[in-house]
């Protein structure tokens, strides 16, 4: 019969023994370490010693900021009514307030000359003028309104009702367009 583990026990060898740990030796006794003298010790000296001159300093930056406009969220910065109005308008002399943005609308009108409204191109800027009659005298409804869309000439081209533009204006100067356009021709100059 065969045998699969080893044939003799004497074919097993140990690991060697490791060697031995050294003796300790001593740590020679020494005073511990002060350092005297170092940077941070005299910078911390000096803000102790000036504590009132730096908060004069710091008072003083705080107040040019507010006052020029450049900190962060305070009186001289924001979108307020008051905005970059400096001291001035944290004072409260002399402040002056921004208005409100206008809301535009478009409002469509037609004018009288047919010719005058194919030298208009959208972002061009008009004063419209309304004229009862010829000899009558004319005012000026709108001015350095806006001009959004020319929209092309008609296929039958007829001129004699005259051409539509579109012009962006206020709400209320686009009422008065709307209702002066029953009665009166448009002409328009360019600005």
């Amino acid at each position: 019969m065969p045998s699969y583990g080893p044939s003799s026990p004497s074919s097993f060898t140990s690991p060697p023994l490791p060697a031995p740990a050294p003796p300790p030796c001593g740590v020679p006794p020494f005073p511990p370490l002060r350092v005297r003298g170092g940077s941070g010790h005299r910078l911390r000296r000096a803000v102790w010693r000036q504590r009132r001159a730096m908060a004069a300093g710091l008072a003083l930056t705080a107040a040019a900021l507010a006052a020029s406009g450049l900190g962060g969220s305070g009186a001289g910065s924001g979108g307020g009514p008051g905005a970059g109005h400096g001291a001035a308008g944290a004072a409260g002399t002399a402040s002056r307030r921004v208005p409100a943005p206008v809301r535009l609308v478009s409002a469509p009108v037609r004018i009288a000359d047919a010719a005058t409204v194919r030298l208009l191109r959208p972002g061009d800027r008009v004063d419209v003028i309304a004229s009862e009659d010829a000899g009558a005298g004319s005012r000026v409804l709108a001015k350095g309104a806006r001009v959004t869309q020319v929209p092309p000439p008609s296929a039958e081209g007829s001129t004699e009702n005259g051409a539509l533009i579109v012009l962006s204006v206020p709400r209320a100067t686009a009422a008065t367009l709307a209702g002066e356009g029953i009665s009166a021709g448009f002409a328009v100059i360019l600005c």
